[in-house]
Parts: C-alpha cells; structure tokens; sequence
C-alpha cells in the first residue's frame, strides 16, 4: 500500500469489451486535458495529461471504441463500456490507444456492441458513425478472454 491506499484505490480497474468477451482494464494517462479529466472524474485516481502521446505513430497504437450515446451503461459518456480492437498476446496489442468515438445515428435502435467486428458492421448498415480522434490514452489491460496478467 501507498500512503495507505490500496492498488484498486490507486488504479481501480475497469469493465471493457473485445472479440464479444469482457477485458478488464486501467487508465493512466492522456494526451488531451478534458479527456484526461472525465477519465479522472469517472474513476477517481489523476489520470495525467501527457500532450506527446499524441505524437505516437499511429502505427504504433491499438484503437479504443468510445460510445458517445445509446444503450446507458458505464463507459465514460455514460454509455456501454469500450470495445478494444486488441488484447495481450495479440501482434496489434499495445497499452496505447488512439480513442475512436462511435456515434449512433438518430432513429437506430441502439444495442451493445461487443466487438470491433460488430461496429464495423453496424457502421457499413449506417447505424453508427465512427470519428477517429487524435487523442491517445494509456489503458493497459490487465484480463481478457483466456488471460491475465
């Protein structure tokens, strides 16, 4: 413990989505300030803002589905929880992850999403709309369908 908190204090994990399967996940830093303070009002522990993750080559990051509206849920708008594209033990698997916002259109029935797959095919059906940011968090997963940490 440090200064007599525990490591959930510090790094409460979070509840997220891959490949239909729940991954369980931290957030520690931002390259947006607004972003890095929603993450921190929603979790508790500063998420802190570091401006030069948005200079990571793309390349070199994984992407994070964040749902803007829909179904009420606990990810960070207050809607379903994220869809990672990548867990560990995968080649595309990195902590840093370029935020993708995905918007239901007006008079879709909106459901959950649990995988990149499905997005994509509620996004060529036109039921969504995807805006890929520039905003890069740091979000390590620690448990995913067939492992942990």
């Amino acid at each position: 413990m440090v200064q007599g908190r525990s490591s959930l204090e510090l790094a409460p994990l979070v509840r997220g989505l891959s490949q239909g399967g729940e991954v369980l996940f931290i957030h520690t830093e931002a390259s947006d300030r607004d972003i890095a303070r929603m993450l921190t009002r929603m979790m508790g522990p500063k998420v802190i803002v570091v401006p030069s993750l948005a200079k990571v080559p793309r390349d070199l990051l994984a992407e994070v589905y964040v749902f803007t509206n829909g179904v009420r849920g606990d990810g960070p708008f207050g809607y379903q929880v994220d869809v990672f594209d990548a867990v560990p033990g995968e080649a595309r698997y990195t902590p840093l992850r370029r935020v993708v916002l995905v918007t239901w259109r007006e008079g879709v029935q909106p459901r959950i999403l649990s995988s990149v797959q499905e997005i994509q095919e509620a996004l060529r059906k036109g039921e969504v709309v995807v805006n890929r940011t520039e905003t890069v968090v740091n979000m390590p997963i620690l448990a995913w369908p067939g492992g942990q940490r």
